[in-house]
Order: C-alpha cells, then structure tokens, then sequence
C-alpha cells in the first residue's frame, strides 16, 4: 500500500509518519491485492484537537474515517480501529449475503481494480441564480439496495447514488430521520 500522508499546522516527523503507516497498514489484511492501492491520510492540529483523516480505495470499496482528541497518536489510533470495524462489517455482510445467495456477483471489478465512485470535481458553474460550488462526477457502480446502504454508512454520507443491479436504473438510497432508509427510483 502506498501512503499519502499530508499534515496541516503541523510538522510530519520520521516518526510520526512511521507510526501512521504502521498502524493503518494493519488494514491491508483484510483484503488480497492491496499494492495499488494509496492510502490518503491528513493530519491537522487544530488549537487543541488533532484531528486524523483517512480514505483508502480498497477494490470494490471506499473506507474513509476521522477521529479527533487532544493527543496525535490516540487519534491515529482511534480512527484506525474506526477504520478496522467498518471493514469487519462490510465482509461479514459481503460473506453473509455470499453464503446465503451463491449467485452473488462479487463487489470487485472484473478486472480487479475499484469501479466505484471516483470522484472528479470541475469548475464553479451558476445556474439559474443559485450557485453551484462543487460539482462531483463518478462511476456508477451497479449494486443491490443492500449494497448501496452499505457503502453510504461506510462512506458516511446522508444519501447514495448508485446503479440498481436488478433495474438497470439509477436510484438513490438515503438516510430518514427516524433512522431507518428510504429510496428513490424514477418511475
């Protein structure tokens, strides 16, 4: 695995860098093929919060998580242990759901590479007096309902657009308020 490891009013020490590799290094043993894959970490100190980010595209997954405390290391720790129970979930459900239906395709690409969401943004655009500040492009996956509500807890957004494997149609899975999931799909 490969680190990006950038820090934010603070200096990034052999140390320290050593210690973040090392620790989030751990997460490559839960998949097989992990050499192309870059970790992004970002370090940032913050009057007394330090504050740990990480994202890695594992094949036919993103894993992103943050912790922040008042220490650099027990952040590091901490959001790698966060990292480490969001994987944990996502095979037991991948396994589960593998076992139970054996015509499951698997979540990795066949050409072993991540084919989910690669996020692009593009210019500043305006559009009918509202301002669009952020414009975001990527792949749609095609995936089950189950599948898309996985990923958006892991990634840990409020919604998901994703390709509905059965329907061939793009829909979107969120997050109600009352904790449970909703869907939309075109008619």
């Amino acid at each position: 695995m490969k680190y990006n490891i950038r820090g934010n009013n603070i200096e990034l020490t052999d140390a320290l860098r050593d210690y973040v590799e090392k620790k989030v290094s751990r997460a490559e043993k839960y998949f097989d093929s992990t050499t192309t894959t870059e970790a992004h970490i970002s370090l940032s100190v913050f009057r007394d919060e330090h504050k740990v980010e990480v994202t890695v595209p594992f094949p036919g997954v993103l894993v992103r998580a943050e912790e922040s405390s008042e220490n650099m290391y027990a952040s590091i720790d901490n959001v790698v242990e966060k990292l480490e129970r969001q994987i944990r979930k996502y095979k037991t459900k991948v396994n589960r759901r593998f076992r139970q239906d054996a015509t499951l395709r698997m979540p990795v690409a066949a050409n072993g590479s991540a084919s989910s969401h690669g996020v692009e943004t593009g210019d500043d655009e305006e559009s009918a007096g509202f301002e669009v500040v952020r414009t975001k492009r990527f792949n749609l996956k095609p995936m089950d309902i189950e599948e898309a509500i996985l990923q958006m807890d892991m990634l840990g957004h409020n919604f998901f657009v994703f390709s509905n494997a059965v329907t061939d149609q793009t829909n979107v899975v969120y997050k109600r308020k009352d904790g449970r999931y909703g869907l939309i799909e075109p008619e």
